[in-house]
């Protein structure tokens, strides 16, 4: 696992994905913490976080689309494959790469926080539910990214599609009034929302059940990729 996290790390900063992504995410975080908390004179992080949810959503898909698909363009999937590397360390070092990558922007709502803690002392907790949250979204979403460009050697098909299922998770809220009426449906669409489990960690609130069901969903839809590649391996 350790050679295709190393692979795959120096990969993001050896193409312009890696700094186009940071880039986009420094300058939106940059923005929202300019209006809400320069010019509206707040110490609170919370809105720069609430509103950077969407454009991680938007933005992440660029982190993943190459991350299997390109292996199958360039031909090198199988090399890969047959590697003494076994198929979890291939998919988990691929995970890792690119959420070390994504979590490099909370080094900047780390500045954000330190240059409030000089004026007033931020509320801590509320700051860290905010990094838990939105590190755990991220993982969830590039879980999701790396599932489908296993499936596909087109990086834009791959982008497209994380693009779609994010937005799809994202709605799950607007989904679920929709069909009030229909109550088992109302509640597995509501387990499914990722929106209202974020907005526990924008308050503060470190609620253990949103915790396990990002990790849960995350090693399943890695269990699932691991057996993508083990099909495609034998196949």
């Amino acid at each position: 696992m350790g050679a295709v996290f190393k692979r795959e790390f120096r990969a993001f900063f050896t193409s312009p994905v890696g700094y186009v992504v940071l880039a986009a995410l420094g300058f939106f975080a940059g923005l929202f913490f300019y209006a809400a908390n320069i010019l509206g004179l707040s110490s609170d992080l919370s809105p720069v976080f609430s509103s950077m949810f969407t454009f991680i959503l938007m933005i992440l898909p660029l982190v993943t689309m190459r991350l299997l698909s390109d292996e199958k363009r360039q031909k090198t999937d199988q090399a890969l494959l047959t590697s003494p590397v076994s198929l979890t360390g291939i998919v988990l070092g691929k995970y890792f790469a690119a959420l070390l990558v994504y979590s490099l922007f909370l080094l900047e709502m780390i500045v954000f926080a330190m240059i409030i803690a000089f004026q007033v002392t931020p509320d801590w907790t509320i700051f860290l539910g905010n990094c838990i949250g939105i590190l755990l979204i991220g993982g969830f979403i590039i879980s999701i990214g790396i599932l489908i460009s296993s499936l596909t050697e087109s990086q834009l098909i791959a982008a497209i599609g994380t693009l779609a299922i994010s937005f799809v998770l994202l709605l799950m809220d607007g989904i679920a009034y929709q069909f009030s009426n229909y109550k088992i449906l109302t509640t597995i669409v509501n387990f499914l929302s990722i929106s209202s489990r974020y907005s526990n960690f924008t308050s503060g609130v470190i609620a253990y059940d949103d915790i396990i069901y990002f990790v849960s969903m995350q090693a399943l839809i890695l269990f699932l990729t691991v057996r993508v590649l083990d099909r495609k391996r034998w196949g």
